[in-house]
């Protein structure tokens, strides 16, 4: 009998023991936050979980002229030109920022909290108002997964590989862009080319102004209709940053392809599909303007873990 009770005892502690372990893998994953370094700007360097070092606070890039002009859908500093168009495709409402800047400067990145890490999260809004930003926009939530190529600023936090096929987004020093594959080359032979910033989201888009994905091609097991954000180069310092709500009654969403094809009429060069869905926030002149929602139902920002903006 004694025996029989000392293995029952057995089982319930180690069944005990082991859901307390799977609940702190989860809570690891997704929900506590890790920070491994302060963000940085300067000089290309490599940080990671293990030797970052505190490299200061983000800056936004030098001032613009003092006398800006703004609007709900307009804004000029005599360095950077914004403009604003809310459209209707696809049965969905799509926002487009036309941007004309005078330096590849003014288009930055920012993490959620200043801070590279895991689970490190605040909405599109509060990064863009930290960090003086006239535009914004969320980026490919670097957070949410522990391997692709994040280079930001000039700075590489992370050079772990998403896997040979993985398409990304380099932003180099002169402004151009450059939609690339992790299997043909490194995070440090990005950073050597000249790289400023580098997504891992994907996929490319537009590539030489010719569409890159078919109307078969989704993120993962994403539905086909959802909320986008991308980011598209016309020619040089003159970009496009595109949100498109979706999921509810009134805005469907788009598909990839149909994403695409909107980005394409734009007439850009090359573009880049950014972490959508509940991600999905375009805030200009210090307001959300489009809808951004996960499940339909509650209007509402998700947090993200970083942001591409325009800085004044």
């Amino acid at each position: 009998m004694n025996r029989f009770f000392s293995s029952k005892l057995f089982s319930v502690i180690y069944a005990v023991l082991l859901f307390c372990f799977s609940a702190y893998v989860l809570l690891d994953a997704f929900i506590i936050p890790r920070t491994y370094s302060a963000a940085s700007t300067g000089s290309a360097q490599t940080l990671s979980a293990s030797s970052a070092s505190d490299a200061g606070s983000e800056s936004s890039g030098s001032s613009s002229s003092s006398a800006a002009t703004s609007s709900d859908t307009y804004y000029s500093d005599g360095n950077i030109t914004i403009t604003l168009v809310t459209t209707r495709q696809y049965d969905t409402a799509i926002y487009t920022a036309d941007i004309v800047v005078s330096s590849p400067e003014y288009l930055q990145a920012a993490f959620a909290n200043a801070s590279y890490g895991r689970n490190i999260t605040a909405a599109t809004s509060s990064i863009a108002a930290d960090n003086n930003a006239v535009l914004a926009i969320n980026g490919d939530y670097y957070g949410g997964r522990s391997a692709g190529y994040v280079i930001r600023n000039g700075v590489l936090y992370r050079s772990d590989s998403a896997g040979d096929d993985q398409q990304d987004l380099a932003i180099y020093s002169d402004g151009s862009f450059e939609i690339i594959s992790e299997g043909d080359i490194s995070a440090q032979e990005l950073l050597d080319k000249g790289a400023r910033q580098v997504f891992s989201f994907g996929p490319g888009l537009i590539s030489g102004g010719e569409i890159t994905v078919d109307e078969s091609s989704e993120v993962d097991r994403a539905m086909t209709s959802n909320p986008r954000t991308a980011i598209g180069e016309i020619s040089p310092l003159h970009y496009v940053m595109v949100v498109a709500d979706g999921r509810t009654s009134e805005s469907t969403g788009l598909s990839l392809y149909q994403l695409a094809e909107y980005m394409q009429s734009l007439g850009v060069s090359t573009a880049y599909n950014l972490d959508g869905g509940g991600s999905s926030t375009m805030y200009f002149n210090g307001r959300v303007v489009n809808n951004p929602t996960t499940n339909g139902r509650t209007i509402s920002e998700r947090k993200v873990s970083d942001i591409v903006y325009i800085g004044a």
